[in-house]
């Protein structure tokens, strides 16, 4: 089966846990890694002969277009990520609709082709946002992966779809690739273990994820979506002064990172988001707005 494997372009210091210690008006005074950890991402996606989709932040791509470019050089699908990495239930539609628009304009126009894709910073398209999806479809994109199935204090929608489906909206249809989990049945209890990227990848040991994985594959039927972000493979990135939560999220293992990455590219078939769901078989659309 082939799984998704996605990138999302965003720097060290642009991320949720450093929101109270940096804020927007800052970014330019932080020195950027985001283009060499992207460029050593696509030497390892070539090393496999393997193709990703990359969900490019705005504010990035305006700022080293020449990346984006190589991105889709290489062959790899570009994909919205908003412009400026803001949790969309903490803003007004108008809001949202202007940050994705003025992300999907620059990447478009670099690209010379139609964006797709979108994925919510943080994953924050959740019960107070599903507003969000009408939006996106009325903004031209044709799938979302956003959708965190899991309780969490930042993102997720427990109890929702955990595979690929298409969502009705008042403005159309949208189809949604969901951020895997693994469905954990011990003695009647059941939970959806988020195993298939970020935090959650540097956390649990290589061989579990790829366990993990497997199983959704053989057992389930479904592709599993795989994401990171460039600045997990830096552990040399600089250090931000933050709480240990935060601290514990951010840079957990950051120095294994990149041996895990390699062990599931050397195990799994990956193709681009789009890719993937062009081949696979959604069930029937559930009406959400």
């Amino acid at each position: 089966m082939i799984n998704a494997l996605t990138i999302d372009v965003e720097d060290y210091f642009q991320v949720t846990a450093f929101e109270r210690q940096i804020k927007p008006d800052q970014w330019d005074t932080y020195p950027l890694r985001v283009e060499g950890n992207t460029l050593r991402i696509l030497d390892m996606l070539d090393e496999f002969a393997l193709k990703a989709t990359f969900f490019v932040l705005g504010w990035v791509a305006e700022r080293r277009p020449a990346l984006v470019k190589e991105i889709q050089r290489r062959g790899h699908e570009i994909a919205c990520h908003g412009y400026g990495h803001q949790l969309i239930y903490r803003h007004s539609p108008q809001e949202f609709r202007e940050d994705i628009s003025r992300a999907k304009n620059i990447l478009e126009d670099i690209c010379g082709e139609r964006m797709c894709g979108y994925r919510a910073p943080s994953y924050s398209i959740t019960a107070k946002s599903l507003w969000a999806l009408d939006i996106l479809v009325e903004e031209g994109f044709s799938y979302d992966s956003s959708i965190f199935p899991i309780t969490h204090d930042i993102y997720g929608i427990p109890g929702g779809k955990r595979f690929p489906h298409e969502i009705s909206t008042h403005a159309g249809k949208i189809q949604e690739f969901p951020i895997s989990t693994f469905s954990l049945n011990i003695g009647g209890w059941k939970s959806h273990i988020p195993i298939a990227g970020g935090g959650y990848l540097r956390f649990f040991p290589a061989v579990l994820v790829a366990w993990a994985i497997q199983s959704i594959n053989a057992r389930e039927k479904q592709p599993v979506i795989v994401y990171f972000h460039p600045w997990e493979i830096d552990p040399h990135q600089p250090r931000i002064r933050v709480g240990l939560k935060s601290c514990f999220r951010h840079y957990l293992n950051l120095e294994r990172m990149e041996s895990k990455i390699r062990h599931l590219l050397t195990n799994f078939n990956f193709s681009p988001a789009k890719e993937c769901l062009l081949n696979t078989t959604l069930p029937a659309p559930n009406l959400t707005l």
